[in-house]
């Protein structure tokens, strides 16, 4: 489960991360209206693309003088949670720069250029920085430069990687001298991707150029975290540590971590008393990863003891901490005292998130409980919680697999209504069940629906929906949709093991894939 690492929105960890704020702290702390945001997000998702252009569409729609900063951050999380294409999402940033009564702001152009790097159109990406390297250099951050080396780092090279960071120090940001601060923003870039024999051959490399400090030893060291090579953890901190290196509760969080997500709970338990006695005040991160390696071990006396804790500690549980008790209790599958700990976490005002309910859900799941699955489904949406890609994904199968698909359709068309656009795994499993039942119209339609949002299908699924609709005699559908696929890749950069060309003959399509160096990731 996650760690203290992934529960709060801002704890120690985004100090490593560039001070990176929560993608979904905006749901949380948004000051425009929910329903706006929800209408405009809805527009620029079910726009036309590439068919029509998303610009008149918004002046339409939107009236530029209500165009505020919340606004328009707003707007983008919500673009980047729904998995929107990023040439949209970009769309929107230049129509709000456009406006001169506008005033950007750096988590705006943040937004953007992330869900343009995930998507891997790194030509507008770099695009987009030197134009605002020129128009508003103020916006070009160290969240920014990390968002695009991670993304390079994950989807390109080694050499790729410290050629952009090279680039961006001459072409990019033009007149600043790069030092430590950008250095750990190219070993955070490694270590995002558990590359972190890169990482420390960038530092061997480079460290003499820079002066490392504590914040690029926790980088390190939380690399070999992420790569669960404890060994390496341990030998590289007991290193630093004779170099002078003072551990901060970040570290002590990181090792703990590490041992916990190990199922070693008793190291975890250990380093924790090492970190009093070195008078390092465990942090509220701390004790919830403590309580979520006492769930891995499958001791949850000491979970509750760890959680009861927290407040002998003047500390304040939040969501993070209850999702960790809440893992604990389905590990140990007493699912009746996970579920009422979740009524208690309503009852207190402390939010429930993704986490909380993919949790639950999870647990559900594995006492093979459809019933109870179904009821946390529809309490879920009758809140109108959107949750998480992997949530949403986990739900589709369930529904599948288990012959729901009114559900999975349901689902299905809630996530449109909201404005999101689903993640092609979940069109993946709800086109094949569709099908595997002979629904193949709503199969198409579906699909369609998915590639008009300017998303792409995978080829085994394009190709299962090929066959069936040609033994059905749907060659008409299947040429429309081979029409708008076609559209689709003049636009987009080409992507291994997605369906991006098709020749329609007659009755008959041939696949003819293009493929790029890096697989999906």
């Amino acid at each position: 489960m996650h760690s203290f690492l992934k529960l709060s929105k801002c704890n120690q960890l985004f100090q490593v991360s560039c001070k990176r704020p929560s993608i979904f702290l905006l749901v949380v702390c948004m000051s425009s209206s929910i329903s706006e945001v929800e209408r405009i997000t809805k527009i620029i998702n079910d726009n036309s693309f590439p068919n029509e252009s998303l610009y008149p569409t918004l002046l339409k729609h939107l009236n530029p003088a209500a165009l505020s900063t919340d606004f328009v951050e707003n707007v983008l999380g919500r673009l980047f949670a729904a998995h929107s294409n990023g040439l949209k999402a970009l769309e929107f940033f230049r129509f709000s720069l456009r406006h001169s009564h506008f005033n950007p702001s750096s988590f705006a152009f943040e937004m953007t250029l992330h869900i343009l790097a995930r998507m891997r159109y790194f030509e507008k990406a770099w695009e987009l920085m030197m134009e605002i390297g020129k128009s508003h250099p103020s916006l070009l951050t160290l969240k920014s430069m990390g968002i695009m080396l991670s993304k390079i780092a994950k989807f390109q090279s080694y050499e790729d990687t410290l050629e952009a960071f090279k680039r961006m120090e001459k072409t990019v940001f033009v007149g600043k001298t790069f030092g430590t601060e950008e250095f750990n923003v190219l070993l955070q870039a490694f270590c995002s991707q558990r590359e972190v024999k890169e990482a420390r051959s960038v530092f061997q490399k480079m460290h003499d150029q820079f002066n490392p400090n504590t914040k690029t030893m926790n980088i390190l060291l939380l690399g070999f975290k992420k790569a669960r090579d404890i060994t390496a953890m341990e030998l590289f901190y007991h290193e630093i540590v004779r170099r002078g290196f003072k551990a901060t509760s970040l570290t002590y969080n990181i090792r703990i971590d590490a041992y916990c997500k190990k199922g070693y709970f008793g190291d975890g338990l250990r380093i924790f008393e090492e970190m009093e006695k070195d008078n390092c005040p465990p942090t509220l991160e701390t004790i919830t990863t403590l309580i979520h390696g006492a769930g891995v071990a499958r001791n949850i006396h000491k979970a509750r003891h760890l959680f009861d804790e927290i407040g002998k500690r003047n500390l304040k549980p939040d969501t993070g901490a209850y999702n960790a008790l809440i893992s604990s209790l389905v590990k140990c599958k007493d699912i009746e005292s996970a579920m009422r700990l979740m009524d208690e976490m309503e009852e207190k005002h402390i939010g429930r998130d993704s986490v909380t309910y993919h949790t639950i859900f999870f647990g559900l799941m594995k006492l093979n409980d459809t019933e109870g699955v179904c009821d946390l489904y529809h309490r879920m949406i009758s809140k109108d919680f959107v949750p998480k890609t992997r949530t949403v994904v986990m739900l589709m199968k369930f529904f599948c697999v288990n012959s729901r698909l009114d559900l999975g359709l349901a689902f299905w068309q809630y996530m449109l209504d909201k404005g999101y656009c689903p993640h092609g795994h979940a069109l993946d499993l709800l086109v094949t069940g569709l099908c595997s039942r002979g629904r193949l119209l709503e199969a198409y339609e579906c699909s369609k629906q998915f590639v008009e949002r300017g998303m792409r299908m995978s080829e085994v699924v394009y190709r299962m929906l090929e066959r069936s609709l040609q033994q059905s005699d749907f060659t008409d559908k299947l040429r429309e949709l081979d029409q708008m696929i076609k559209k689709l890749q003049s636009v987009l950069p080409p992507s291994k093991g997605h369906a991006l060309a098709y020749s329609c003959t007659t009755e008959s399509c041939v696949f003819n894939s293009q493929f790029s160096v890096k697989a999906e990731g």
